[in-house]
């Protein structure tokens, strides 16, 4: 026996034909703990008891060998290993109710896992991926959408297939990109531009193009303050229509209610983001497909992007 890293002991696991099968049962039971946020409440989403749920999964990390949830604090936590089998084990029982439809008799052959930025889920994305599932009547889309921070973490977790995120160019490598157009962007009809010091909106801490904001106006010697954050794309646009404060978003992203900075008004250009495709090596072919139709629209909407204007 040996010591793990969080102070179980587990014994080696044999490879090969002896190996220990993980039962769905018991998978199925830290999901409903961790997406529930306790044990009491998964007893009831299951229809078991709470002491019948904590037993499984204290079999899960005997079977594991790691502690998989941390009971210390007021929440019940996933530790690092348990974060680690989570993905796996939501894709372990996607499966296995892909194997109860299909041999139910459902039309559903396979399930793609799909994460896309919160401004792609109104633009010309969604027409993408209804012309897919028409073609592709057999596979189910499953689509997540968020800031691109969490659907690359999810994505390296195992729980997306695919993903279509913002990053500065050439920080991963992508299946496909093309340039992300940003704009600095003011209220059309209470601009505050000229206020002292500059109102900011942007996203939180760490979400993209906040440092950016930040430095431009520090390089034109003006001072700042953060006046509105908010990490959802539909607030940021809200509020500087509102006259809250200047933002830096997506050229696409604009309306009406906005006006467009620029140089005129010192603002630098920001051209340093890409919008880049990810899927792992070992995708197979329906996720390949896909990819396939987003690159498509990615290399057609680069094309369109020097002749678009506010929407």
């Amino acid at each position: 026996m040996h010591h793990t890293d969080d102070g179980m002991e587990s014994s080696k696991k044999p490879n090969g034909p002896n190996r220990p099968l993980l039962d769905p049962d018991l998978l199925k039971a830290i999901v409903a703990v961790v997406d529930c946020g306790g044990f009491t409440a998964a007893a009831a989403r299951l229809h078991s008891t709470q002491s019948t749920v904590s037993q499984k999964i204290r079999r899960l990390e005997d079977l594991v060998g790691h502690r998989l949830l941390d009971r210390g604090g007021r929440e019940i936590l996933p530790t690092d290993a348990g974060q680690a089998l989570l993905g796996h084990a939501r894709h372990l029982l996607a499966l296995n109710d892909q194997i109860l439809d299909v041999m139910a008799g459902a039309a559903v052959a396979i399930t793609v896992r799909l994460g896309v930025p919160e401004d792609f889920v109104a633009s010309r994305a969604t027409q993408v991926l209804a012309g897919f599932s028409r073609r592709h009547p057999q596979v189910k889309l499953e689509i997540t959408s968020g800031l691109c921070s969490g659907l690359v973490a999810s994505y390296d977790r195992g729980e997306l297939d695919l993903i279509l995120v913002k990053q500065r160019r050439h920080s991963r490598a992508a299946v496909a990109c093309r340039p992300e157009t940003l704009a600095w962007i003011d209220s059309a009809r209470h601009p505050c531009l000229r206020a002292d010091p500059v109102p900011l909106v942007t996203f939180p801490p760490r979400g993209l193009y906040r440092e950016d904001i930040i430095r431009a106006i520090e390089a034109m010697d003006r001072s700042w303050r953060i006046a509105y954050t908010c990490s959802s794309l539909n607030g940021i646009q809200h509020a500087v229509a509102a006259g809250l404060g200047i933002s830096l978003l997506p050229l696409r992203t604009v309306t009406r209610d906005h006006v467009v900075l620029g140089a005129r008004e010192g603002l630098p250009a920001v051209d340093d983001y890409e919008i880049g495709l990810f899927h792992r090596p070992t995708a197979d072919a329906t996720v390949q497909a896909l990819a396939r139709a987003l690159a498509d629209m990615l290399d057609e909407e680069g094309h369109r992007a020097v002749h678009r204007g506010p929407s």
